[in-house]
C-alpha cells in the first residue's frame, strides 16, 4: 500500500510517498484497489493543520476516491469482489488501497472510467445535500453559486439544470465563466470586474435569489443579504475570503426571514452519509448514465505528480477536478 506523507510544516515540498501495510477490512468495510483519487480544497487545509479529520478518521488526505472491491468483512452484503466503486471518505483517499463502510460506495455508472468516477462523491454529493436536503430547491428557483468553475461550482450548474432551477454563478475569469455557461448556467460574472450583486439586479431585479451556495463568506455578506428574496435560503459550506465579518446586518437577516446553514459533510454521522449517497443515488445517478449531467475534470496526472496537481490548486488555476491515477 503506498500513502502520501508530508512534514509539520505542510510545505507542498514535503508531500512524497510511503508504503505501508495492507489494509484489511471489517464489518461493513470493503477494502478498495484504488485507481484514482481527486484533490478538494480540504486537503489543501488539512495539510497545513487548519483542519483535522474527524476523530477515529484516517490522518492522510484524501476525501474520494474510485477502484475495484478486492476484499470485504464478514457483514457486507452490497459488494462483491471485483465490483468497480465510487467512494466517499472523511480521509484516506491519497492512497492505493482504502477500507470504507460499503455504505458509503456507489457503483461506477458503465460509461465512466475511474477518472471521471472519482471527481463525483465530495463535489456532487456536497452540492445535492445543499441543493436538495438543505435547500429544498424547486424547479424555477434562481440559485447563486459562488466560485461557478470548481468541483463543487460544476457539480451545482448541474445539479440545478437537472432540477429545472437556474443558475447564477461568479467566477474570476472569462474562461472559466465560459465554461460555467457551456454546463447550464444562465448567467457568469467576472467578480474580479464586476460587482455580482449589481449585475443580479440589473438582469433579475432586486431581491430575487431563492438559494446562495457560498464557500466566500466575509467578503461576499452584504451583498448576499442583498440580493437574496424574502425566506431564501443562504448555505454556508466555506469561507474562501475570510472567516469573520465585521458587519453583519442581523436585521436584514430577520426581516427577510433568510435561512442561514453552514454546512459541512465530513464530519456527518455514517447514518447521515448513508442516507444522502441513497437520495443521490436515485434522484441524480441515473443522470450520469444518461449523459445528463458529466464530470467535470480539468486535468488528470499520474500519482507521482501530486506536488504539481496540489500546487494548480493552491494557485486557483482549475476549471473542474484535479484527479490522480494509480494506472
Amino acid at each position: 500500500m503506498k500513502h502520501i506523507i508530508y512534514n509539520e510544516s505542510g510545505d507542498i515540498d514535503s508531500m512524497d510517498w510511503k508504503s505501508g501495510e495492507p489494509l484489511k477490512p471489517r464489518g461493513e468495510q470493503l477494502r478498495i484497489e484504488v485507481k484514482a483519487f481527486a484533490l478538494n480544497r480540504a486537503d489543501l487545509l488539512q495539510r497545513k493543520g487548519k483542519y483535522p479529520p474527524p476523530p477515529g478518521e484516517s490522518e492522510i488526505l484524501g476525501l474520494e476516491c474510485a477502484g475495484i472491491v478486492v476484499d470485504k468483512g464478514d457483514d457486507c452484503n452490497k459488494f462483491e469482489p471485483g465490483d468497480r466503486v465510487m467512494c466517499l471518505l472523511a480521509g484516506g483517499g491519497y492512497a492505493s488501497e482504502v477500507v470504507v463502510n460499503e455504505n458509503l460506495c456507489m457503483k461506477i455508472p458503465e460509461n465512466l472510467d475511474y477518472a471521471e468516477a472519482t471527481s463525483i462523491p465530495e463535489s456532487f454529493l456536497t452540492a445535492f445535500q445543499c441543493l436538495h436536503l438543505i435547500a429544498k430547491i424547486n424547479r424555477g428557483d434562481k440559485v447563486l453559486i459562488h466560485a461557478g468553475a470548481s468541483g463543487l461550482g460544476t457539480a451545482a450548474i448541474q445539479l440545478c439544470k437537472l432540477f429545472e432551477a437556474e443558475s447564477i454563478i461568479t467566477a474570476g475569469t472569462e474562461e472559466k465563466i465560459e465554461y460555467c455557461n457551456s454546463l447550464g448556467a444562465s448567467l457568469g460574472i467576472n467578480y474580479k470586474t464586476d460587482n455580482f450583486k449589481e449585475i443580479i439586479e440589473e438582469n433579475y431585479g432586486k431581491n430575487k435569489i431563492d438559494i446562495i451556495m457560498d464557500v466566500i463568506g466575509k467578503p461576499y455578506v452584504s451583498d448576499n443579504i442583498d440580493v437574496i428574496k424574502t425566506d431564501g435560503k443562504w448555505v454556508l459550506i466555506a469561507f474562501m475570503g475570510g472567516a469573520r465579518a465585521e458587519n453583519f446586518p442581523l436585521f436584514k437577516i430577520l426581516g427577510k426571514r433568510i435561512q442561514l446553514t453552514g454546512t459541512t459533510l465530513r464530519a456527518r454521522t455514517l447514518k447521515y452519509k448513508a442516507h444522502l449517497i441513497d437520495k443521490f443515488t436515485e434522484k441524480a445517478l441515473p443522470a450520469f448514465e444518461e449523459k445528463k449531467i458529466t464530470p467535470v475534470i480539468h486535468e488528470v496526472y499520474k500519482y507521482q505528480d501530486i506536488k504539481k496537481a496540489t500546487r494548480t490548486m493552491e494557485n486557483n488555476q482549475n476549471t473542474g477536478k484535479l484527479v490522480l491515477t494509480f494506472n
